[in-house]
């Protein structure tokens, strides 16, 4: 017994001294990436595309926000993806195809069963867009005025076949919106990281651009066309498998997407559960890696803290490991949080961080339950 304790003590020592190194890297990938790219004179055409359902309450403002874009509006247009909405989604879509200067196409999808909603939106609105570059994101998130003029700026700089942008949340009023705007900036920051390592894992279809050509290159959805989530990160990997080098991270704040954080516990579960739900779909070994690995890492900051209450390991020995873990992540959240222009949110990473390693393994166990819900309908 005594042996194998010794055995655990040094493997949690040994995971988060490797999780400190890990950390500080994704802190250095991070401050590497370029901040913005020559605004040149762009030929691309963008299709903007955005799936919806039930969108009643938000989807005026976005329109709003891309019909005062900086980007000419004679290259771009915008097509809504009305997935079965029930409310009055679809007359106000309707109303600003005629009262504001761009071009926007309200498409309308029959209401059938299928386990993967908003991929079927997004392919039935490629069939149909006209733009090179295929610009996605949601119903309920707010766009700049330089949004577009970012994206086609960094195309036409970098030459990439994909291009993952920043989210966040809009103005936090609650402590609780505060904790997942800290959380959520984690996935955009490693997201980006690894991107700019070479290791493409994470993005957010929120605010996610591609190359239409590469998107049939690839032939778009298939074989991940069954799994309910995963519109974004999939895609991804299966054009950095092709493309390796023409993966990007825009890190423009031009081209922060914002959105509402979530206000009841039902619907957070819901969307992490989704989320956490496509690790065990991944073709690409190093995001399931990853994911194992930040699940163990996490699991050992539990197991440390059972360790010290159990009279297993001293003070000292606790307050060495949780700084291994914290103070990088500090360093590293600090810095993500500043660019996307949350730096209150930044007095609230002690109090995620004692949160965090419990909601990672709930939300790694949960996921294996494969029945999740979105917007009313029950997906598998």
């Amino acid at each position: 017994m005594q042996q194998l304790l010794s055995v655990l003590i040094v493997s949690i020592w040994l995971l988060l001294i490797s999780y400190a190194v890990f950390t500080l890297v994704l802190q250095f990938l991070w401050k590497r990436l370029p901040a913005k790219f020559p605004n040149n004179v762009s030929a691309d055409f963008i299709s903007v595309i955005i799936p919806v359902r039930n969108e009643a309450e938000n989807i005026l403002q976005l329109l709003s926000d891309l019909n005062s874009q900086t980007f000419p509006s004679a290259q771009f247009e915008v097509l809504v993806m009305d997935d079965g909405s029930t409310d009055l989604t679809a007359s106000i879509v309707q109303s600003c195809s005629v009262e504001f200067d761009i071009f926007i196409r309200l498409i309308s999808i029959p209401d059938t069963p299928t386990t993967s909603p908003k991929k079927r939106a997004i392919e039935t609105a490629i069939a149909q867009a006209k733009g090179n570059l295929i610009l996605t994101t949601d119903g309920d998130c707010r766009v700049g005025t330089g949004w577009l003029a970012a994206f086609a700026a960094c195309h036409s700089s970098s030459n990439a076949k994909l291009i993952s942008g920043p989210v966040t949340f809009v103005e936090e009023e609650m402590v609780t919106d505060h904790l997942q705007t800290v959380e959520f900036s984690s996935l955009i920051g490693s997201g980006a990281s690894a991107i700019a390592a070479g290791y493409p894992s994470l993005c957010n279809g929120a605010n996610l651009a591609y190359e239409k050509s590469v998107f049939y290159e690839v032939n778009g959805y298939d074989g991940v066309r069954h799994i309910a989530s995963g519109d974004d990160e999939f895609l991804m990997h299966k054009i950095a498998a092709r493309y390796p080098d023409r993966i990007h991270f825009l890190k423009d704040p031009e081209a922060i997407v914002r959105t509402k954080p979530h206000k009841q516990w039902e619907l957070f579960f819901r969307q992490r559960k989704r989320w956490a739900s496509k690790w065990k779909h991944y073709q690409s070994k190093t995001p399931l890696i990853l994911a194992l690995y930040i699940f163990l890492c996490n699991f050992s900051f539990i197991a440390t803290i059972i360790l010290f209450l159990t009279n297993q390991i001293g003070a000292y020995n606790l307050g060495a490991l949780i700084a291994l873990k914290c103070l990088p992540e500090w360093l590293f959240l600090g810095s993500v949080l500043s660019f996307l222009g949350k730096r209150r949110s930044i007095f609230y990473i002690p109090l995620t961080q004692t949160f965090y390693p419990f909601y990672v393994c709930f939300f790694g166990l949960a996921a294996q339950k494969p029945q999740y819900e979105w917007k009313g309908r029950k997906l598998k």
